[in-house]
């Protein structure tokens, strides 16, 4: 597995893999109602693409296949993380923080995880700050804040 900066014409593929990801692996935990106003079809790649070009974005790649892609600001806001569904479990997502984490110069880092991922960043020493509820077109989402020391 390669893991390598954000390059613009990846982003159709990245939206592609976030809307495939919550779909399939966040059906456990949310309704097909959530799902569907957290991912939806109707994703602005412009918007996509400035927001992953702003931040630090990296892109797993095996076999020339991208499997998955994380970003942080500088501020240490851990935006995305997202594997691809057939890719789960494979190491990529720890792959992925540990350069997200590396990449920035501040004391912890904050993310706001789904009921999904809150194990795998409570493995990677991340504590609960908050439970909240996240509305987006009148459906309300839950997910938690949460943050990691690191210097």
């Amino acid at each position: 597995m390669i893991i390598r900066e954000y390059e613009p014409a990846d982003c159709e593929h990245l939206t592609k893999l976030f809307y495939g990801t919550v779909h399939t692996i966040n059906a456990k935990d949310y309704s097909h109602e959530q799902l569907n106003v957290w991912a939806t079809n109707k994703i602005d790649l412009e918007v996509w693409n400035k927001s992953l070009s702003e931040h630090y974005t990296v892109v797993a790649v095996e076999n020339n296949i991208i499997v998955g892609f994380g970003d942080i600001d500088k501020s240490g806001y851990l935006d995305r993380l997202y594997v691809h569904k057939d890719y789960q479990r494979q190491g990529i997502a720890t792959a992925i923080c540990d350069k997200l984490e590396q990449a920035v110069k501040v004391n912890k880092i904050i993310t706001h995880a789904s009921i999904t991922a809150k194990p795998f960043f409570e493995q990677r020493s991340f504590k609960v700050v908050k439970e909240q509820q996240v509305e987006r077109n009148g459906i309300a989402l839950t997910n938690y804040v949460m943050e990691k020391q690191i210097r």
